[in-house]
Order: C-alpha cells, then structure tokens, then sequence
C-alpha cells in the first residue's frame, strides 16, 4: 500500500514476478479511484484582481524597488514611488539592501512632501517583503490610507513601474558602467530629474510628467493648439485631414480596468493602444474648441 506502482513492479520483477505493465497497474488503479495525492496540500483563494482609477494626481501612488549594478557584483536598492496619473516621480531612495523599515520611512517623507491629504491616498505595490511589511502597514493605516497588492507572479498588475524602470534603464541618463554606492546616489537625483522634468512621456501626450502633475501641460496644450492652428492657416493643404488637434493628456489612468466600467471601454492600462489615442484626440477636441 505505502509503494508506487513502479515500485511494486520492480519488486515483484526481484521476486521472479511479473503480473502486468506499469500501465495496467495505474489503469486499474484510475479504475478503482485509487489515484491521488497523498499529502494533504495547502489550498489558497486566488489573489484579488486589483482595479484603481486616478483622475488627477495624488490619486494613486505605485511603487517598487528595482537593482542597480555595483562595481565589485553587488547591487543596491532603489525605491522609487510613482504617481500613476502623472507619472511623476513622488519620492525615491537608494539604500544598500531592501528593508521595511526604510520603506515606511520613504512613504511617510513623500506624502509628507507633497502634502497628501488623510485618507485620500491609494498606495499599490506588489507582494515583495518591504512591500507588505508591518511597518509599512501601520503607516498606512495611520494615515487612513487604503493599500492594494499586484497578485503574485502577475508583474502587469504594476506595469507602470515596470515600465519607469525600463525607461530610466534605457534612457540616455543611465551610466554606462557599474558604480559604488556613493557615486549612485549623487547620480540618482539626476535621473530623476530627467525622468520628471525633461522625459517626454507617451502616455501622456508626450507631456513631461511634472506638467500634469503640476497641472501645467493645460496652458502648454493652449500654445501647442495654437502652433498647429497657425501652421494650418498658413499651409492648409498640407493637411489633408483638416484642422489638426493638439493631443491631450487621459482624464482617467487604469489599473486592471473592468470589463464594463460605468465610464468606458475594457482594455485601458499601462498599454492603451489606439483606442486611448482617439479618445485624447476626441477631448482633446472638445477642449479647444470650448
């Protein structure tokens, strides 16, 4: 009883036995409902989807920590939290190792910075140890702040830090060999600051991300408007679609959006594709010509 099927074949084959393949022996078995898993295994609910909307900014903060090279093959710690409707960067730190307690420290200093109202604040993340620790927990209940988690081994359930990273990896900012921990930290404040004030971003109607998130890329997409208005009363036969329109920023950034939202399409998220372009171009419209 306590040998596999295998197990009893070899042996009776020691024996001078042979009575059926291996294959009979599990066929019979299948047959008898004898096949199962012995030990008793652990069952979990699947991880809720998360779903977050940010209409404007200090909304919706995402966060990760990521690696950067250091010279003799180790790495250091860099924390950098997100604002998803902006993509500003809100705060960042480097440290040697991961650690709770510096990442409480670090949200606690941005919300602190940037003044964010008691519970008005969702703060994502995904499931690594600093991420879902005590510490960071308490804080966030103090300040009445709801958190959410990506589902584990679900990297799309925080794309938009992914996709900073990625960014910042490639950018032309990034030092093209390893560096000590000292010479990180002097050279992370200018990353940053490409990434914020001189980074034109895509998703955002390759406004910088410090102008929406300072509101500033309204009066930008004015003057935009008004350039291509002059170029079109100047040339207008070069426009063979008519008069051009400045896109705009997205009035509402997804993570996981629902199939049926109350207030649009599935599909909007880190990757919104052509069917977020026509609607920035389609309220984009409707802005200017208000």
């Amino acid at each position: 009883m306590d040998q596999t099927p295998r197990g009893v074949h070899a042996a009776l084959l020691s024996q001078g036995l042979y009575l059926c393949s291996v294959r009979s022996m599990y066929r019979i078995l299948a047959e008898n409902r004898a096949v199962r898993e012995r030990r008793a295994l652990r069952w979990h609910e699947p991880a809720p989807v998360p779903r977050l909307v940010a209409s404007a900014a200090n909304q919706v903060w995402t966060w990760d920590i990521t690696k950067l090279p250091g010279v003799f093959g180790g790495w250091y710690s860099l924390y950098v939290i997100l604002d998803l409707f902006s993509r500003f960067v809100v705060g960042w730190r480097l440290a040697q190792s991961e650690s709770s307690l510096l990442a409480a420290k670090l949200v606690e200093e941005s919300v602190q910075r940037h003044r964010v109202p008691r519970g008005t604040l969702v703060v994502h993340s995904d499931r690594g140890a600093p991420l879902t620790s005590r510490p960071l927990s308490a804080l966030l209940a103090e300040l009445g702040f709801e958190r959410s988690h990506a589902r584990p081994r679900t990297s799309n359930d925080n794309a938009f830090s992914e996709s900073q990273f990625k960014t910042l990896k490639y950018g032309p900012m990034w030092p093209m060999k390893p560096m000590n921990f000292d010479q990180w930290n002097a050279w992370c404040p200018e990353l940053v600051d490409w990434y914020n004030r001189r980074h034109h971003h895509e998703g955002l109607a390759h406004f910088t991300p410090q102008e929406v998130f300072t509101g500033e890329h309204r009066r930008l997409l004015v003057v935009r408007q008004k350039a291509l208005d002059a170029a079109h009363a100047r040339h207008p036969e070069r426009f063979v679609n008519g008069r051009p329109i400045a896109s705009s920023v997205p009035t509402e950034v997804w993570i996981n959006r629902p199939s049926s939202p109350s207030g649009g399409s599935p599909g909007a998220g880190p990757a919104t594709g052509a069917l977020r372009c026509a609607q920035a171009r389609s309220r984009s419209r409707q802005l200017v010509t208000a």
